[in-house]
Protein backbone atom coordinates (compact mmCIF):
# COMPACT_ATOMS: atom_id res chain seq x y z
CA UNK A 1 0.00 0.00 0.00
CA UNK A 2 1.68 3.50 -0.77
CA UNK A 3 1.63 6.44 1.72
CA UNK A 4 -1.83 7.65 0.49
CA UNK A 5 -3.43 5.44 2.31
CA UNK A 6 -2.22 6.09 5.36
CA UNK A 7 -2.62 9.93 4.62
CA UNK A 8 -6.27 9.99 4.65
CA UNK A 9 -8.30 11.71 6.34
CA UNK A 10 -12.11 10.39 7.74
CA UNK A 11 -14.25 13.43 7.79
CA UNK A 12 -16.91 13.21 10.94
CA UNK A 13 -15.56 10.60 12.12
CA UNK A 14 -16.76 10.55 16.04
CA UNK A 15 -20.13 12.40 14.99
CA UNK A 16 -20.72 9.39 12.00
CA UNK A 17 -20.21 6.59 14.15
CA UNK A 18 -21.79 7.93 17.20
CA UNK A 19 -25.29 8.56 15.37
CA UNK A 20 -24.91 5.46 13.67
CA UNK A 21 -24.27 2.76 16.56
CA UNK A 22 -27.39 2.34 18.61
CA UNK A 23 -26.79 -1.21 19.53
CA UNK A 24 -23.69 -2.37 20.56
CA UNK A 25 -24.66 -6.09 19.66
CA UNK A 26 -26.01 -5.07 16.18
CA UNK A 27 -25.93 -5.42 12.27
CA UNK A 28 -24.08 -2.46 10.48
CA UNK A 29 -22.96 -1.81 6.82
CA UNK A 30 -20.59 0.68 6.04
CA UNK A 31 -21.61 1.16 2.49
CA UNK A 32 -18.57 3.05 1.70
CA UNK A 33 -15.16 1.34 3.33
CA UNK A 34 -12.65 3.58 1.50
CA UNK A 35 -9.56 3.50 3.79
CA UNK A 36 -11.43 1.87 6.69
CA UNK A 37 -11.30 5.21 9.05
CA UNK A 38 -15.69 4.19 9.74
CA UNK A 39 -15.03 1.08 10.00
CA UNK A 40 -12.24 0.96 12.53
CA UNK A 41 -14.12 3.55 14.27
CA UNK A 42 -17.32 0.97 14.48
CA UNK A 43 -15.70 -1.81 15.47
CA UNK A 44 -14.11 -0.47 18.30
CA UNK A 45 -18.10 0.61 19.46
CA UNK A 46 -19.27 -2.91 18.54
CA UNK A 47 -19.39 -6.20 21.43
CA UNK A 48 -18.24 -9.44 20.69
CA UNK A 49 -21.82 -9.69 19.23
CA UNK A 50 -21.62 -6.81 16.59
CA UNK A 51 -21.32 -7.38 12.98
CA UNK A 52 -20.16 -4.76 10.22
CA UNK A 53 -20.50 -5.72 6.73
CA UNK A 54 -18.52 -3.43 4.37
CA UNK A 55 -18.56 -2.40 0.88
CA UNK A 56 -16.89 -0.80 -1.47
CA UNK A 57 -16.10 -1.02 -5.53
CA UNK A 58 -12.84 -0.34 -5.25
CA UNK A 59 -9.86 -3.44 -5.52
CA UNK A 60 -7.52 -1.15 -3.78
CA UNK A 61 -9.84 -0.86 -0.68
CA UNK A 62 -10.42 -4.42 -0.27
CA UNK A 63 -7.58 -5.28 -0.02
CA UNK A 64 -6.98 -2.85 2.40
CA UNK A 65 -9.48 -4.42 4.80
CA UNK A 66 -8.94 -7.87 4.34
CA UNK A 67 -5.45 -6.38 5.80
CA UNK A 68 -6.86 -4.31 8.31
CA UNK A 69 -8.85 -6.42 9.89
CA UNK A 70 -7.83 -9.67 9.48
CA UNK A 71 -8.84 -11.82 11.69
CA UNK A 72 -11.83 -9.98 13.35
CA UNK A 73 -14.68 -13.01 12.66
CA UNK A 74 -17.14 -9.59 13.24
CA UNK A 75 -16.14 -7.93 10.25
CA UNK A 76 -16.39 -8.75 6.43
CA UNK A 77 -15.80 -7.04 2.51
CA UNK A 78 -18.24 -7.39 -0.27
CA UNK A 79 -16.73 -5.87 -3.82
CA UNK A 80 -19.15 -3.89 -5.96
CA UNK A 81 -21.89 -1.29 -5.82
CA UNK A 82 -23.49 0.35 -2.42
CA UNK A 83 -26.68 0.67 -5.28
CA UNK A 84 -27.04 -3.72 -4.62
CA UNK A 85 -27.04 -3.39 -0.59
CA UNK A 86 -30.14 -5.65 -0.79
CA UNK A 87 -28.30 -8.29 -2.81
CA UNK A 88 -25.14 -8.15 -0.52
CA UNK A 89 -27.17 -8.70 2.28
CA UNK A 90 -29.50 -11.33 1.38
CA UNK A 91 -26.05 -13.30 -0.23
CA UNK A 92 -24.71 -13.51 3.58
CA UNK A 93 -28.12 -14.24 5.08
CA UNK A 94 -29.21 -10.92 6.71
CA UNK A 95 -32.47 -9.30 6.48
CA UNK A 96 -32.54 -6.39 8.68
CA UNK A 97 -29.64 -4.06 9.95
CA UNK A 98 -29.16 -1.84 12.42
CA UNK A 99 -27.66 0.85 10.79
CA UNK A 100 -25.98 2.00 7.35
CA UNK A 101 -23.22 5.05 6.59
CA UNK A 102 -22.23 6.04 3.54
CA UNK A 103 -19.61 8.46 3.01
CA UNK A 104 -19.99 9.67 -0.48
CA UNK A 105 -16.73 11.74 -0.60
CA UNK A 106 -13.93 10.02 -3.06
CA UNK A 107 -11.10 8.82 -0.64
CA UNK A 108 -7.79 11.16 -0.43
CA UNK A 109 -5.54 7.84 -2.26
CA UNK A 110 -7.73 7.65 -4.97
CA UNK A 111 -7.14 11.64 -5.65
CA UNK A 112 -3.72 11.81 -5.20
CA UNK A 113 -2.66 8.38 -6.97
CA UNK A 114 -2.09 9.67 -10.67
CA UNK A 115 -2.78 6.39 -11.84
CA UNK A 116 -6.44 6.17 -10.71
CA UNK A 117 -7.00 8.90 -13.04
CA UNK A 118 -9.03 11.45 -11.02
CA UNK A 119 -6.60 14.16 -10.61
CA UNK A 120 -6.29 17.18 -13.14
CA UNK A 121 -2.99 18.04 -11.00
CA UNK A 122 -1.30 15.01 -11.38
CA UNK A 123 -0.67 13.01 -14.52
CA UNK A 124 -2.06 9.54 -15.36
CA UNK A 125 -4.58 7.63 -17.72
CA UNK A 126 -7.83 8.98 -17.75
CA UNK A 127 -9.41 6.34 -16.31
CA UNK A 128 -11.89 7.79 -13.16
CA UNK A 129 -13.65 4.79 -12.33
CA UNK A 130 -14.01 3.47 -8.55
CA UNK A 131 -14.54 -0.01 -9.74
CA UNK A 132 -11.72 -0.50 -12.74
CA UNK A 133 -12.64 -4.28 -13.21
CA UNK A 134 -16.15 -2.87 -14.94
CA UNK A 135 -17.55 -0.05 -16.83
CA UNK A 136 -16.12 2.38 -19.42
CA UNK A 137 -13.17 4.35 -18.18
CA UNK A 138 -13.50 8.52 -18.82
CA UNK A 139 -11.47 8.85 -22.25
CA UNK A 140 -13.50 5.96 -23.35
CA UNK A 141 -16.71 7.61 -22.61
CA UNK A 142 -15.68 10.60 -23.68
CA UNK A 143 -14.65 9.47 -27.00
CA UNK A 144 -17.89 7.76 -27.61
CA UNK A 145 -19.96 11.08 -26.46
CA UNK A 146 -21.50 13.40 -28.75
CA UNK A 147 -20.73 17.42 -27.92
CA UNK A 148 -24.32 17.55 -27.15
CA UNK A 149 -24.06 14.01 -24.08
CA UNK A 150 -20.71 16.00 -22.92
CA UNK A 151 -22.26 19.07 -22.52
CA UNK A 152 -25.42 17.96 -20.52
CA UNK A 153 -22.95 16.19 -18.01
CA UNK A 154 -20.82 19.12 -17.23
CA UNK A 155 -23.61 21.07 -16.66
CA UNK A 156 -25.99 18.60 -14.57
CA UNK A 157 -23.69 16.98 -12.82
CA UNK A 158 -20.30 19.87 -12.45
CA UNK A 159 -23.02 22.75 -12.93
CA UNK A 160 -20.64 24.32 -15.04
CA UNK A 161 -21.36 27.69 -16.34
CA UNK A 162 -19.08 27.06 -19.35
CA UNK A 163 -20.30 23.32 -20.39
CA UNK A 164 -21.07 23.70 -23.76
CA UNK A 165 -17.93 25.36 -24.95
CA UNK A 166 -15.99 23.24 -22.78
CA UNK A 167 -18.12 20.32 -24.11
CA UNK A 168 -16.79 21.38 -28.02
CA UNK A 169 -13.19 21.86 -26.95
CA UNK A 170 -13.15 17.99 -25.65
CA UNK A 171 -15.27 16.94 -28.42
CA UNK A 172 -12.81 18.60 -31.14
CA UNK A 173 -9.76 17.07 -29.43
CA UNK A 174 -11.37 13.85 -29.57
CA UNK A 175 -11.92 13.53 -32.86
CA UNK A 176 -7.92 14.00 -33.11
CA UNK A 177 -7.56 10.95 -31.19
CA UNK A 178 -8.70 9.44 -27.81
CA UNK A 179 -7.91 11.83 -24.84
CA UNK A 180 -5.79 9.47 -22.52
CA UNK A 181 -3.96 11.30 -20.09
CA UNK A 182 -5.46 13.10 -17.06
CA UNK A 183 -3.15 16.58 -17.60
CA UNK A 184 -3.81 16.56 -21.42
CA UNK A 185 -7.73 16.85 -20.46
CA UNK A 186 -7.54 19.52 -17.67
CA UNK A 187 -5.75 21.71 -20.14
CA UNK A 188 -8.56 21.11 -23.01
CA UNK A 189 -10.74 22.51 -19.83
CA UNK A 190 -8.90 25.12 -19.02
CA UNK A 191 -8.09 26.96 -22.24
CA UNK A 192 -11.85 26.08 -23.15
CA UNK A 193 -12.91 28.29 -19.74
CA UNK A 194 -13.00 31.54 -20.05
CA UNK A 195 -13.43 33.03 -16.60
CA UNK A 196 -11.52 31.16 -14.17
CA UNK A 197 -12.25 30.96 -10.35
CA UNK A 198 -10.78 32.38 -7.51
CA UNK A 199 -8.76 29.46 -5.70
CA UNK A 200 -10.51 26.71 -8.24
CA UNK A 201 -8.60 25.29 -10.76
CA UNK A 202 -10.37 25.73 -13.86
CA UNK A 203 -11.02 21.57 -14.36
CA UNK A 204 -12.63 21.12 -11.11
CA UNK A 205 -16.21 21.00 -11.86
CA UNK A 206 -16.03 19.12 -15.00
CA UNK A 207 -13.72 16.46 -13.43
CA UNK A 208 -16.04 15.84 -10.83
CA UNK A 209 -18.81 15.67 -13.64
CA UNK A 210 -17.15 13.20 -15.91
CA UNK A 211 -15.99 11.31 -12.85
CA UNK A 212 -20.25 11.16 -11.59
CA UNK A 213 -21.07 10.31 -14.85
CA UNK A 214 -18.27 7.18 -15.46
CA UNK A 215 -19.23 5.74 -11.95
CA UNK A 216 -23.11 6.54 -12.06
CA UNK A 217 -22.77 8.13 -9.15
CA UNK A 218 -25.99 9.56 -8.13
CA UNK A 219 -28.45 6.80 -9.32
CA UNK A 220 -26.47 4.56 -7.35
CA UNK A 221 -26.90 6.83 -4.51
CA UNK A 222 -30.63 7.23 -5.10
CA UNK A 223 -31.26 3.18 -5.01
CA UNK A 224 -28.92 3.10 -1.75
CA UNK A 225 -31.44 5.56 -0.42
CA UNK A 226 -34.46 3.40 -1.06
CA UNK A 227 -33.24 0.46 -0.73
CA UNK A 228 -30.93 0.91 2.50
CA UNK A 229 -34.34 2.42 3.90
CA UNK A 230 -36.08 -0.72 3.55
CA UNK A 231 -33.51 -2.75 5.12
CA UNK A 232 -33.38 -1.11 8.53
CA UNK A 233 -34.90 -2.44 11.45
CA UNK A 234 -37.06 -0.63 13.98
CA UNK A 235 -34.82 2.21 15.48
CA UNK A 236 -32.05 1.56 12.99
CA UNK A 237 -30.32 4.36 10.78
CA UNK A 238 -29.16 5.80 8.14
CA UNK A 239 -26.07 7.75 8.45
CA UNK A 240 -25.12 9.89 4.94
CA UNK A 241 -22.08 12.16 4.56
CA UNK A 242 -22.22 14.07 1.31
CA UNK A 243 -19.95 16.73 -0.24
CA UNK A 244 -21.23 18.06 -2.96
CA UNK A 245 -24.82 20.04 -3.46
CA UNK A 246 -26.01 17.48 -5.93
CA UNK A 247 -25.59 14.51 -4.07
CA UNK A 248 -26.82 16.59 -0.73
CA UNK A 249 -29.79 17.86 -2.69
CA UNK A 250 -30.47 14.37 -3.31
CA UNK A 251 -30.40 13.32 0.34
CA UNK A 252 -31.84 15.89 1.93
CA UNK A 253 -35.07 15.12 -0.12
CA UNK A 254 -35.31 11.30 0.29
CA UNK A 255 -35.32 12.03 4.30
CA UNK A 256 -37.49 14.61 3.78
CA UNK A 257 -40.32 12.54 1.91
CA UNK A 258 -39.55 9.49 4.16
CA UNK A 259 -40.23 11.49 7.14
CA UNK A 260 -43.77 12.53 5.18
CA UNK A 261 -45.51 8.77 5.95
CA UNK A 262 -48.97 8.47 4.32
CA UNK A 263 -49.30 12.55 5.35
CA UNK A 264 -51.67 13.47 2.54
CA UNK A 265 -51.39 16.70 0.42
CA UNK A 266 -51.41 20.43 2.15
CA UNK A 267 -55.36 21.41 3.20
CA UNK A 268 -56.51 18.05 3.24
CA UNK A 269 -58.13 17.80 6.68
CA UNK A 270 -56.92 15.03 8.72
CA UNK A 271 -55.64 14.45 12.32
CA UNK A 272 -52.21 13.65 13.06
CA UNK A 273 -52.76 10.79 15.04
CA UNK A 274 -54.04 9.34 11.99
CA UNK A 275 -50.73 9.56 10.20
CA UNK A 276 -48.55 6.82 9.72
CA UNK A 277 -45.03 7.84 9.88
CA UNK A 278 -42.18 4.86 9.26
CA UNK A 279 -39.36 6.97 9.67
CA UNK A 280 -38.07 10.44 11.79
CA UNK A 281 -34.82 12.92 11.09
CA UNK A 282 -32.59 12.74 14.10
CA UNK A 283 -31.41 16.19 14.70
CA UNK A 284 -30.12 18.51 12.17
CA UNK A 285 -27.84 18.55 9.16
CA UNK A 286 -24.45 18.29 10.89
CA UNK A 287 -20.87 20.35 9.51
CA UNK A 288 -17.15 19.88 10.11
CA UNK A 289 -16.54 22.00 12.88
CA UNK A 290 -13.59 25.24 11.91
CA UNK A 291 -11.01 23.47 13.71
CA UNK A 292 -11.74 19.76 11.75
CA UNK A 293 -11.76 21.91 8.45
CA UNK A 294 -8.47 23.50 9.51
CA UNK A 295 -6.85 20.15 9.63
CA UNK A 296 -8.21 18.62 6.69
CA UNK A 297 -9.50 21.30 4.05
CA UNK A 298 -11.46 18.30 2.18
CA UNK A 299 -13.75 18.53 4.94
CA UNK A 300 -15.06 22.18 4.37
CA UNK A 301 -17.85 21.09 1.92
CA UNK A 302 -19.21 18.01 3.97
CA UNK A 303 -22.67 17.52 5.23
CA UNK A 304 -23.85 14.85 7.77
CA UNK A 305 -28.21 13.68 7.48
CA UNK A 306 -29.57 11.06 9.81
CA UNK A 307 -32.62 9.22 8.82
CA UNK A 308 -34.27 6.87 11.81
CA UNK A 309 -36.85 4.06 11.28
CA UNK A 310 -39.20 4.30 13.83
CA UNK A 311 -41.86 1.67 12.69
CA UNK A 312 -42.19 -1.27 10.59
CA UNK A 313 -46.29 -0.82 10.71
Amino acid sequence: MSDAYNAHETVLLQEAVDALVVDAEGVYVDATFGRGGHSRAILEKLGPGGRLIAIDKDLDALEKAREMFKGDARFEVAHGSFADIKSHLVSRKVDKVDGILADLGVSSPQLDEAERGFSFLKDGPLDMRMNQSEGMSASEWLSSASTQEIAQVLREFGEEKYAKRIASAIYEACSLGPITNTLDLAKIIAEANPSWEKHKHPATRSFQAIRIKVNNELDDLRKLLEHGSECLSVSGRLVVISFHSLEDRIVKQFMREKTKGNAPPPNVPVFEKDIQRNFKLVGKAIKPTEKEISNNVRARSAVMRVLEKISDE
